[in-house]
């Protein structure tokens, strides 16, 4: 299932195993389903910086460009 809100935010369904990509070097897959929260494995290059939202505001009050 995929579906664009109102916000143009992409959302898609997955489900544990299944991955999506972005570009031609990230790939973010489902690895684990709970009641609440989904586990996620990132593969990226070392070079970008992947950081949970609530973290953003942290680094940058820290001087590192999120």
């Amino acid at each position: 299932h995929t579906h664009i809100t109102v916000d143009a935010m992409l959302t898609l369904t997955r489900k544990v195993e299944q991955s999506l990509v972005i570009g031609d070097e990230i790939t973010i897959t489902v690895t684990e389903i709970h009641d609440g929260w989904v586990r996620l494995g990132i593969e990226a290059p070392r070079d970008i910086l992947i950081l949970r939202e609530e973290l953003i505001d942290r680094f940058d009050v820290i001087g590192i460009d999120a």
